[in-house]
């Protein structure tokens, strides 16, 4: 049975939708704030997180910056967010900083049971590439085994540096990295924030894998923030 966590203040609107995804074969647990919604994922065995916008104790996109910065699997989890705002930019932030979809109040719970089981499908997809030798992200190859990288079958030069930058985004994919995060899944250590010559090897990187580097499509840039590659690409 998978496992369903909830953060949302909302008591009444929780239990209704615990009791439907129950319905529907999920495990549900409720935290009523951030604090203790964090709490509970310190502890493995959550599959996706369902994280109401608007909290008592801390904003969800703190929320969801703070789960993405969980180490390892942790960090990883499936977020869905649910929100009342209208406003289109509250979405798009909440997909830039990690979550994997956004659902506005009101909902039709079979929206949401089919969003949840749409996440899980396609993190599960992610997971099973992410043990295979070939990765294929459109036109894009990455071959682990030969440590190679071709885009429509032409060759992309890269050093063997970029090249493991490379794998450690598409690794990722879809997971905003800082700098830092990023440099530390290469390197294996942490690294001060001034050491800036991560943006360079991206550009480079870009030059050999981009169609048009200056209006990348794979590996995206999040201000402020650091990098994403793209889940989708042509």
């Amino acid at each position: 049975m998978q496992q369903l966590l909830m953060i949302e203040d909302d008591a009444r609107l929780a239990g209704m939708v615990a009791e439907y995804l129950t319905q529907n074969g999920f495990g549900v647990d409720h935290a009523q704030d951030a604090q203790s919604g964090l709490s509970k994922l310190r502890t493995p065995g959550v599959d996706l997180v369902i994280l109401d916008l608007m909290l008592p104790d801390m904003d969800g996109l703190q929320v969801c910056q703070r789960i993405r910065a969980l180490p390892g699997a942790l960090g990883q989890v499936a977020v869905l967010m649910l929100t009342a705002k209208g406003d289109p930019m509250d979405r798009i932030i909440g997909l830039e900083i990690g979550a994997d979809d956004y659902l506005p109040k009101p909902f039709e719970p079979r929206e949401l049971l089919a969003r949840i089981k749409a996440i899980l499908r396609r993190q599960h997809t992610a997971q099973d590439s992410a043990t295979t030798p070939v990765m294929q992200f459109g036109a894009l190859e990455i071959d682990r085994d030969a440590r190679r990288v071709s885009v429509k079958g032409q060759e992309c030069e890269l050093t063997s540096y970029q090249y493991d930058l490379l794998v450690a985004l598409a690794e990722r994919a879809g997971r905003v990295l800082t700098r830092e995060q990023i440099m530390e899944a290469v390197r294996g250590r942490e690294l001060e924030a001034f050491d800036r010559s991560i943006d360079v090897h991206m550009g480079r990187i870009r030059a050999a894998i981009e169609a048009d580097p200056k209006a990348p499509q794979r590996i995206l840039t999040v201000r402020g923030v650091g990098y994403v590659f793209a889940r989708h690409q042509d």
